[in-house]
């Protein structure tokens, strides 16, 4: 039977490089994607992987009617054997209901790619209701590391360099950018907790051994 599936995980852990593996390996058997995304690092209608691997892919705006467009895609004559949906955080909780009724009612597979919290550690609206209706939650086995060596479990948002707790859920970004700019890091607990970037870290001249008190 067709499965609705969601692979989650922190940024820069290989949600997107999966999501592409996935299309090859099944375009190599014949079969079609229909490929979604929204808000990609690499600009509108791509599906993009940090290791350089950019693919076209539909961009999947709030008004898009995830179910009416495959289904006036197959009546005009188009393949779509199954679906690849990447940062499927950003999608609205019904564009997730509607791909539960595109596994259900046209019995296709769905893969869905994203992140579950945001840098202020709660869910995202998108990922809640993936994990509410998925058939399987998958978490991607390529852990992130944090810059102190564990396993990165949350992602940080910094502005000029400076961690941020406060802001608006969605600006996108990406890892590793200009301390000028808004970007993004990937943290354990410990260290998401304390605010502790591996910049911050570095100015301190600390080591994960080396933390400072507080009283959070």
């Amino acid at each position: 039977m067709s499965e609705l599936v969601f692979f989650s995980g922190t940024m820069d852990c290989g949600k997107s490089t999966l999501a592409l593996q996935i299309e090859h390996n099944r375009s190599a058997r014949g079969l079609q994607a229909l490929i979604f995304t929204r808000d990609d690092r690499a600009g509108e209608g791509k599906l993009s992987s940090r290791l350089g691997l950019v693919t076209d892919a539909v961009e999947a705006l709030p008004a898009v009617d995830l179910y009416d467009f495959v289904v006036e895609r197959m009546s005009q004559g188009g393949r779509v054997d199954y679906l690849i949906v990447d940062e499927a955080q950003f999608l609205a909780p019904e564009q997730i209901d509607q791909l539960a009724r595109i596994v259900d009612d046209l019995d296709l597979d769905v893969f869905a790619f994203g992140i579950t919290t945001d840098f202020r550690t709660k869910l995202f609206p998108g990922s809640q209701r993936l994990i509410e209706l998925a058939d399987r939650v998958e978490t991607l086995q390529v852990e992130a590391m944090c810059w102190c060596g564990a396993r990165a479990t949350h992602n940080a948002r910094t502005v000029g360099g400076v961690m941020v707790v406060e802001g608006e859920q969605v600006v996108v970004g990406d890892v590793g950018v200009a301390a000028e700019e808004i970007g993004y890091e990937v943290l354990c607990r410990r260290h998401h907790r304390r605010r502790m970037t591996s910049a911050a870290a570095r100015a301190g001249a600390l080591s994960p051994d080396v933390l400072p008190v507080t009283s959070a």
